[in-house]
C-alpha cells in the first residue's frame, strides 16, 4: 500500500491509471522515465544514459502499446517449405501461417479513441484551412533532401493501405471557410469497417499490403501482382531500356504497387527494380546452377534486406539526427559491441549486444505481428512535399560547391500519376536523382500543407484515376477520427507521455496559439492528433515531433525482430552466403547509387548521407567514441 501511495504521489494524475495496470518492475521503470520527462529530457543525456531511456521506453511499449485486434485465422505449416518471402506475405510467422499477410487486421497501439467528441468537431475542413493549408513554402533545411520524401513515401507503400468500402461520404465546407477552399465539397470512399469477433475492439480495418519489410512496394502483394512484374528470365523483373519502369498499355507503370504515384516515388521503385536485377547477376555468376525461381527468390530476400537496412541505419538516422539516434539504430541492426564484432562472430550475443537481425527466434511480444493505425497516423506527413522540382542541369560542366545549376522548375502537378510518368521518362533517371538530391524537403509544421494537395486526383489500386478529386488535408484529420485514432492529449497518455493542459505546453509561437483557439477554443482535449504533432515543439535535430518518434521507437525495432527474415533465416541458405555479403556490404543509399551511378555522387555530392541535401557539408568529425558523447 505505501508503495502504491508513493508511485500515485509521483506520477502525474492523469497518468495514474495507467501505471496501476503495471507490475512493481515496470512502474518502477515508469517513474524513471516520467522523472526525466519532468525535469531532465532524455535528449539533453549523454548518449549511453539517452540510450537507456530509450531502451526503458521502448520495453515499456512493448508490454503496454501492442494490441491485437481480431484473429488471424491461421494454422500451423512446415517454415522448411518456405525458405522465401510469399507473393501475399504468409508464412512468415513462424507458427502462424496468415500473420502479416494481405487482408489481415491492422493493430493498435492503444485502445480507440474513448473520447466523445463528434466526427466533425471541429469540421476537418476548418482545420484544414487555418491550420494545414501552406500559406508559403517552408523547407526544412539542409538535413532532409526530397529523395528522402521520396523515400518514406516509397516505404509506406510497401507497409499500409486501408480497404475501402463501397459507401461514399462528402465533406461540404462550412461558410466560415468556403471561399478559401479549393473544393467546396468533395467525395470519398469510408474506411471498410469489419468486425473482429472479440469485444474490444468490437471492430477492425484490413491492410490490402502485407505490413512485412518484404519490398513488395515494387513485388506486389499477391501472385497476380508478383507475376506482372517478373521477367521469368535469370530472376530479373521488368524494366525499361532507360532504366525506368516500364508502363502497360494504359500508361500505368508495372510496379508492385501504382497507387497515388509521382515521379520521385516511382524513380525509386525503378532503382531498386536495377538493384534486383543486378543482384541476380551476381548471384548467377557466382551460382550457375540457379534457376530462374530461385535466383528471383533468394534476389527478393537481398534487395528487401538492403532497403529495409538503409531505412535503418541511413534515412532514421537523417530524420532523427542526433548522436543518440544514430548509436540506437546502429544497435538495433548490429548491436551495441557494433558491426566488427558482428561481422567477426555472427549474431551470438543476443539482441542487445548483437542486434536484432540474425535472432535465433522471431520476437513478437505476445501480440502477433501486424502494423497499427497510429503508425498509419503519426507517417501523415505530407508536408515535406514541396511546390515545385527544380530540375538541375546534370551536363554543366560547372558548378559551384557540386550544385548544378538549375535548369527548369516543374509544378508538382506535371510530375503526379501518369503526366509525371511521361515527364519522368523525358527528364530521365540521372536527371531526378541529381534534382531530388539537391533540393530540401518541406517541413513538418502547421501552414504547410501543399495546397495543390486540396485538389488532388486520386488513384484506385489498379492505378487509374478516379472521378472525384479529394481535399487531402482535410481527409487526413477525417480518416485519424473515422478510424478512432486517440486525439492529441488522449495519444500521448496512452505513449506514458505527460499531456499537455494548456496551449503555451505545446509551443510558445503566439500565432499558433492564438489559430489553436480560435479552432479549439481553450479544449486542448479536443486538439487533433496531426495538429498536435506538426505543432509541439521540435527537439533539435529532429524532423518529426517527439510524440510521433515513440510509435517509431517500437515499431521499427519490431519490424526487424519479428520477421523470420531478418531472424531465423537470416542465413546463407535463404539468403546465399553471397548474398548476406551484398547486404552486409550495402551500408547507404549512396551505396546503392554508386552502384549503378558509378560517377554521380562523386561529382555532385559533399554530403554524407544520400538523404539529406547533397551540396551541404559534411558531418563533421568526431573522435570523441560514439557511446560517450554528450548530447548533441
Amino acid at each position: 500500500m505505501a508503495s502504491s501511495q508513493f508511485f500515485s504521489s509521483f506520477i502525474h494524475p492523469q497518468l495514474r491509471q495507467i501505471m496501476d495496470k503495471m507490475c512493481l518492475f515496470d512502474k518502477i521503470l515508469f517513474c524513471i522515465i516520467h522523472f526525466l520527462d519532468k525535469y531532465l529530457p532524455w535528449y539533453r543525456l549523454p548518449v549511453l544514459i539517452g540510450l537507456a531511456y530509450l531502451g526503458i521506453r521502448r520495453h515499456l511499449h512493448q508490454r503496454y502499446n501492442l494490441l491485437r485486434v481480431g484473429s488471424s485465422n491461421g494454422g500451423k505449416y512446415d517454415t522448411g517449405k518456405f525458405a522465401y518471402r510469399t507473393a501475399d506475405g504468409t508464412c512468415n510467422h513462424p507458427t502462424d501461417d496468415k500473420v502479416g499477410s494481405q487482408g489481415t487486421f491492422f493493430g493498435r497501439n492503444m485502445p480507440p479513441s474513448s473520447s466523445d467528441y463528434a466526427l466533425m468537431d471541429p469540421h476537418p475542413t476548418i482545420v484544414a484551412t487555418k491550420l494545414f493549408e501552406r500559406r508559403e513554402y517552408i523547407e526544412c533545411g539542409k538535413q532532409f533532401n526530397m529523395i528522402a520524401c521520396s523515400w518514406i513515401q516509397f516505404m509506406i507503400h510497401d507497409w499500409i493501405d486501408h480497404m475501402e468500402d463501397t459507401k461514399q461520404m462528402e465533406l461540404r465546407a462550412p461558410d466560415e471557410v468556403a471561399e478559401r477552399c479549393p473544393l467546396k465539397s468533395f467525395r470519398f470512399l469510408k474506411s471498410k469497417r469489419f468486425p473482429t469477433g472479440s469485444p474490444d475492439p468490437k471492430f477492425g480495418f484490413l491492410n490490402m499490403r502485407t505490413p512485412w519489410w518484404d519490398g513488395s512496394v515494387i513485388y506486389g502483394n499477391n501472385t497476380e501482382g508478383m507475376v506482372r512484374v517478373r521477367t521469368f528470365r535469370d530472376g530479373k523483373l521488368k524494366n525499361s531500356s532507360n532504366g525506368l519502369l516500364e508502363h502497360d498499355a494504359k500508361d500505368i507503370p508495372i510496379s508492385g504497387d501504382v497507387r497515388n504515384g509521382w515521379a520521385g516515388f516511382s524513380l525509386l521503385q525503378a532503382l531498386f527494380v536495377k538493384e534486383h536485377n543486378a543482384v541476380c547477376d551476381m548471384l548467377k555468376k557466382h551460382y550457375s546452377d540457379l534457376d530462374d525461381e530461385k535466383l528471383y527468390q533468394h534476389a527478393r530476400l537481398v534487395t528487401s534486406a538492403v532497403i529495409a537496412k538503409i531505412h535503418t541505419i541511413d534515412w532514421t538516422v537523417e530524420l532523427l539526427k542526433t548522436d543518440t539516434l544514430l548509436a540506437g539504430m546502429r544497435i538495433n541492426w548490429y548491436g551495441f559491441l557494433g558491426k566488427k564484432v558482428k561481422d567477426l562472430f555472427g549474431p551470438k550475443f543476443g539482441p542487445v549486444l548483437s542486434g536484432l537481425v540474425g535472432l535465433r527466434q522471431p520476437r513478437d511480444h505476445g501480440t502477433p505481428y501486424s502494423l497499427t493505425e497510429e503508425f498509419v497516423s503519426v507517417y501523415r506527413i505530407h508536408s515535406l512535399l514541396p511546390d515545385k522540382i527544380l530540375l538541375r542541369d546534370v551536363k554543366s560542366a560547372t558548378s559551384e560547391d557540386k550544385c548544378p545549376p538549375i535548369q527548369e522548375e516543374v509544378p508538382m502537378r506535371e510530375l503526379i500519376g501518369k503526366e509525371g510518368e511521361g515527364r519522368l521518362s523525358k527528364i530521365g533517371m540521372e536527371q531526378m536523382i541529381l534534382s531530388l538530391g539537391h533540393q530540401a524537403s518541406g517541413a513538418l509544421t502547421l501552414w504547410n500543407f501543399p495546397s495543390w494537395m486540396r485538389n488532388l486526383i486520386a488513384h484506385d489500386i489498379n492505378g487509374e484515376e478516379r472521378l472525384d478529386p479529394v481535399d487531402m488535408a482535410a481527409l487526413e484529420i477525417y480518416r485519424d477520427r473515422e478510424r478512432g485514432v486517440a486525439r492529441y492529449n488522449e495519444f500521448r497518455r496512452n505513449l506514458l507521455m505527460i499531456p499537455i493542459s494548456k496551449w503555451e505546453d505545446l509551443t510558445d509561437d503566439e500565432k499558433v496559439i492564438e489559430a489553436l483557439r480560435e479552432v479549439y477554443g481553450h479544449d486542448v482535449e479536443k486538439l487533433d492528433l496531426q495538429v498536435g504533432l506538426h505543432a509541439e515543439r521540435k527537439i533539435k535535430g529532429f524532423a518529426i515531433s517527439e510524440t510521433a518518434f515513440f510509435i517509431f521507437l517500437l515499431i521499427a525495432s519490431r519490424r526487424l525482430e519479428v520477421d523470420r527474415f531478418f531472424t531465423t533465416n537470416f542465413n546463407k541458405e535463404a539468403y546465399t552466403e553471397k548474398g548476406l555479403e551484398w547486404v552486409n556490404s550495402t551500408e547507404t543509399l549512396k551505396d546503392v547509387i554508386d552502384r549503378h551511378f558509378p560517377e554521380m555522387t562523386k561529382k555532385w555530392m559533399t554530403s554524407s548521407s544520400a538523404f539529406s541535401v547533397w551540396h551541404s557539408e559534411p558531418n563533421p568529425k568526431n573522435y570523441l567514441p560514439l557511446y560517450l558523447r554528450p548530447a548533441t
